[in-house]
């Protein structure tokens, strides 16, 4: 019996692509528009937002004074080509400026997903990540 005959070379020729394919994609970072939050996540973080956020940058995150608007092209600008991490960690250590970083990591994550929930991006499947590692993979596109 050879250890390689023709089949095993055909299979490990149709097979190899494929990992090559699934291992690329795992590394890859992904982006915002994909979806990388969920619907229930986001309603945590609009209940959060509610709280500790609206009184300064108001209930629509239209902004109020100094403190900046959250949507449109303001946020945008600000934001695009960015990481979701430094969304959240900004959130999480400078929020809210009367009590900054007392919101916490899972909060924070929430109310990330509040705010990319009214900048348009979708709802997926998964929620948005904690981990800041895992967070730095996502970009704001």
């Amino acid at each position: 019996m050879k250890p390689f005959g023709p089949l095993a070379l055909c299979a490990s020729a149709l097979i190899l692509p494929g990992l090559a394919l699934a291992q690329e994609a795992g590394s890859a970072a992904s982006t915002a528009s994909a979806g990388v939050y969920t619907a229930a996540q986001a309603e945590r973080g609009q209940a959060q937002y509610s709280q500790v956020c609206a009184a300064c940058h108001g209930e629509d995150m239209g902004g109020i004074d100094v403190a900046p608007p959250l949507t449109g092209t303001t946020f945008s600008g600000n934001w695009k080509g960015q990481t979701a991490a430094a969304l959240a960690n900004r959130i999480r250590t400078t929020m809210p400026l009367n009590n900054p970083g007392t919101l916490g990591i899972a909060a924070s994550a929430d109310v990330t997903a509040y705010v990319l929930s009214k900048n348009g991006y979708p709802a997926g499947q998964a929620e948005l990540p904690k981990e800041p590692s895992r967070l730095q993979q996502i970009k704001l596109d």
